[in-house]
C-alpha cells in the first residue's frame, strides 16, 4: 500500500525504492501511524485539524517541497480555514496572536534549527499556549520537517 511519503516521493508499487521502504516495514508502518497521530489524534489539545494542517503547510512551503505543498494544500482547503490561517500556512508574516508567535517558532525550527532556545517555548505559552498544544506542535513539527527530507531522499535517490 503506498503511503504519504511514498506518494510525495513519486514512488509506485513497482519501483525499486518503494521494494526497499519495505524491507523495514516497522518504519513505513511507524511513520504513517506518526503521521496520522499529529495531523489526526483522538485528542487534538485544542488545535484543530485545519490548525494541524495550516503549520504543515506552512512547512513544506518553508522547505519548496511542490509535492507536499500540492498535498497539503488540498487538505486544509477541504478543512474550509479562514483567511488568516491560509495566510499563515502560505509562509505569510501575521500579526493575529496568537498565529504570529507560532509562525516565528515554526519559521525558526523549520529553517534555523540550531538557534532554537528554551525561550522559544516560554514565547509560544506567553502566546496561550499550553504544556500539551506546545508538545503537540512540536511532534507535528518534527514530523512533517522528518517527512520533507525523508521525500525528498528518496526523490534524489530515483535519479540515481
Amino acid at each position: 500500500m503506498i503511503d504519504a511519503i511514498d506518494k510525495a516521493a513519486g514512488l509506485a508499487a513497482e519501483d525499486a525504492l518503494y521494494a526497499t521502504r519495505r524491507f523495514r516495514p516497522e518504519f513505513v508502518q511507524g511513520a504513517e501511524l506518526c503521521r496520522l497521530s499529529v495531523l489526526h489524534p483522538e485528542n487534538d489539545q485544542g488545535l484543530s485539524a485545519a490548525w494541524r494542517h495550516g503549520v504543515a503547510l506552512r512547512i513544506v512551503t518553508l522547505n519548496a517541497d511542490t509535492a507536499l505543498i500540492a498535498e497539503y494544500s488540498a487538505q486544509l482547503a477541504a478543512l474550509t480555514p479562514d483567511g488568516t490561517l491560509l495566510a499563515f500556512a502560505s509562509g505569510a508574516s501575521v500579526c493575529d496572536e496568537p498565529l504570529a508567535t507560532l509562525a516565528r517558532h515554526v519559521d525558526r525550527i523549520t529553517l534555523t534549527p540550531g538557534e532554537a532556545k528554551a525561550d522559544d517555548i516560554a514565547r509560544l505559552a506567553g502566546a496561550g499556549f499550553n504544556n500539551p498544544q506546545i508538545v503537540a506542535l512540536s511532534e507535528l513539527i518534527a514530523f512533517v520537517n522528518f517527512q520533507t527530507k525523508v521525500a525528498s531522499g528518496l526523490r534524489l535517490m530515483r535519479l540515481l
